[in-house]
């Protein structure tokens, strides 16, 4: 079977669309079928080309037996809707022109949140005749109404009808969370034609290991109780929370207590310069680092903080990194509502904490730094659990979706 994939992040950014569709694609090609990736020059989320890679019509690379093409849109930095727009609507063009040139695929897939590859997912399957698969990581355009960057208007409204097209027209709909296949069955979609594939770790990269002996160094962190949280600093994360966490632990003498932040976004800079004005010393912002480094950076926390902001969306939603903290063998911390929360408690891995809540952020930090009991408890239910969201087993049930449509 040849799949062609329609995705805007692909290896070697870092981010969990990325990771989940590499993994996905490489454990497809180990299985004897072909796959294509239609994707852009790795920018995310910075908007800067990274090295070694060019911004134009065509490029090829092969990546662990995928085929990958590149292919040029309009790149700007992770902020701003009207230029992400302008950014995500460019790639559907030129995944759709680029497509006639893909010989032979037997079905496509694209993957959310953006409905612009959903687009050029439906019109290649149109043009090739072959079934469009639409994989649901986020509910969009009802997220960007969330995170307040647009409110309600005849923009979002022709989204949200434009979104209800393509779950109509999709033969298939792979959901990464059972709280999105509950919304698109009460909202009329035949749920027999949805399926979940939630979000895992790959077990071969995040792994528990000794804690990076240079990194440690680097960052002045021998002795120190390390809470970090590792991902994009977007409108959603509402990491402010974690900077107020990290004022309260100082007036609580907290000297030994270190809070990272690692990674970029829209919210980075203001985040920096809030941090500054608070004098917090005991915040550190580290930048992105390539998708090889990034088990190393993880070493070096105790816990995990895993955070979203307040809202009924995020009810729904299951951060990819809390399963990296699973593998990792490192308890979580777990600023979301609803199903994540949901799976942090029953699997017995973490504290939840209220989201937008410091104090409780604060007093759920304290209780797994002074309770070595409690601690290891979780670490080793973190390891234990990992084992139900392992990346290969994950990628062959969706791939077992796949081969049934293509039959």
């Amino acid at each position: 079977m040849h799949i062609l994939f329609l995705s805007d992040n692909f290896p070697p950014e870092v981010n969990a669309p990325a990771s989940r569709t590499f993994e996905h694609c490489r454990e497809w090609v180990k299985a004897g079928h072909q796959v294509t990736i239609i994707t852009c020059a790795p920018n995310f989320p910075q908007g800067k080309v990274y090295k070694g890679y060019c911004n134009r019509i065509w490029q090829t690379e092969m990546m662990d037996g995928i085929r990958v093409v590149r292919v040029w849109s309009y790149i700007t930095a992770n902020e701003g809707i009207f230029k992400r727009i302008l950014d995500y609507s460019s790639y559907m063009v030129s995944a759709i022109l680029a497509s006639p040139f893909v010989r032979g695929p037997d079905l496509v897939v694209a993957t959310s949140p953006l409905l612009f590859t959903a687009c050029a997912g439906y019109v290649v399957s149109r043009m090739k005749h072959i079934p469009f698969v639409f994989e649901l990581r986020d509910m969009w355009p009802e997220s960007i109404k969330a995170v307040g960057a647009m409110k309600d208007s005849l923009i979002i409204r022709f989204l949200e009808r434009l979104e209800m097209f393509l779950y109509h027209r999709a033969a298939k709909i792979v959901s990464v969370t059972d709280s999105f296949k509950r919304i698109l069955t009460k909202r009329g979609i035949d749920p027999t034609k949805i399926e979940v594939v939630t979000n895992g770790v790959d077990l071969s990269r995040f792994q528990p290991r000794p804690r990076d002996v240079e990194l440690e160094a680097r960052f002045d962190l021998e002795g120190k109780f390390v809470a970090g949280y590792l991902g994009t600093h977007g409108m959603a994360h509402a990491l402010e929370t974690v900077l107020e966490a990290a004022a309260k632990s100082r007036e609580m003498a907290e000297d030994n207590l270190r809070f990272i932040l690692l990674g970029d976004g829209a919210r980075k800079t203001a985040l920096i310069e809030k941090a500054q004005d608070m004098g917090l010393d005991n915040v550190i912002f580290i930048d992105s680092v390539p998708k090889e480094e990034v088990a190393r950076y993880w070493s070096i926390l105790d816990v995990s903080i895993i955070h979203l902001k307040k809202t009924d969306l995020f009810k729904t939603v299951v951060p990819s990194k809390l399963f990296e903290s699973m593998g990792m063998g490192i308890p979580v911390l777990h600023g979301v509502a609803g199903e994540s929360a949901e799976i942090v408690q029953e699997e017995n891995v973490g504290i939840v904490f209220e989201p937008e809540n410091e104090h409780k952020l604060c007093e759920s930090l304290f209780q797994l730094k002074k309770n070595q009991v409690l601690y290891e408890k979780l670490r080793s239910n973190c390891l234990r659990a990992a084992q139900k969201y392992e990346r290969q087993k994950l990628a062959r049930r969706m791939l077992q979706i796949l081969e049934e449509l293509n039959n």
